[in-house]
């Protein structure tokens, strides 16, 4: 663990240990939109009306960081706000992200809520460009994927070794080109492919206490706005 960045681990008592992180974005096909949003609030714009497809927050971690990260923007007070004003633009909010993503690679919608690294994954595999991450100055939504063992446990001691291995140099460099995150130890450069993911200078986040105590509350706050 003295290898993982602090900025990653969130539990001190090191119930969880992170493996791999990313951070959320809208993905575009440049072919269809010239203008990309350079921020939460540009996506509200007219120019976006039904062009949208999101995850739900309820069934899906990317749709539930989307939300996490509108609260971390707009505060309690103003992000369902925010929701209603984005509403129109969104064609449909798929339960997962195979179907959103699935979608907007058929051309039924030429903006997906994913990853920054969604585009290294076109360029790797079918060799084009044509797929970006747009990138706003103000900041994404940092997700992190952590491994942790159960307290009923039948093997711990095997557990504690594989998670070892998670964090191994093998495992690590496996990471970019098969999970499509950032490796949380770096052994190797990255694959060139992640040129054309970037990583944000500035991170929007909430703290894990709050989002414990108040997920739940936050859920069906959006829930019931979005039903109207």
């Amino acid at each position: 663990m003295d290898r993982v960045p602090k900025m990653l681990q969130i539990d001190p008592e090191h119930r969880v240990t992170p493996f791999d992180y990313g951070y959320i974005a809208f993905v575009y096909d440049s072919e269809r939109i010239q203008e990309p949003p350079q921020s939460l609030e540009d996506l509200t714009a007219p120019r976006f009306r039904n062009r949208i497809v999101i995850e739900n927050p309820k069934t899906s971690s990317p749709g539930l960081s989307m939300l996490h990260w509108t609260i971390s923007v707009y505060g309690e007070e103003n992000y369902l706000d925010y929701w209603k004003r984005l509403k129109p633009n969104l064609l449909t909010i798929t339960d997962g992200w195979s179907a959103a993503y699935g979608m907007f690679t058929k051309g039924e919608v030429p903006m997906v809520l994913s990853y920054v690294t969604s585009p290294a994954y076109h360029l790797e595999y079918e060799k084009t460009e044509r797929y970006r991450a747009a990138e706003f100055p103000n900041g994404h939504y940092r997700q992190v994927e952590f491994a942790g063992i159960l307290k009923g446990s039948k093997n711990p001691e095997r557990a504690r070794e594989f998670i070892d291995f998670m964090l191994s140099e093998g495992f690590q460099d496996a990471i970019p080109l098969t999970n499509w995150m950032f490796p949380v130890i770096q052994y190797q450069p990255l694959p060139d492919s992640f040129r054309v993911a970037p990583q944000p200078k500035t991170v929007a986040e909430l703290a894990p206490s709050r989002v414990r105590d108040q997920n739940s509350r936050w859920l069906k706050d959006w829930s019931r706005s979005m039903s109207r």
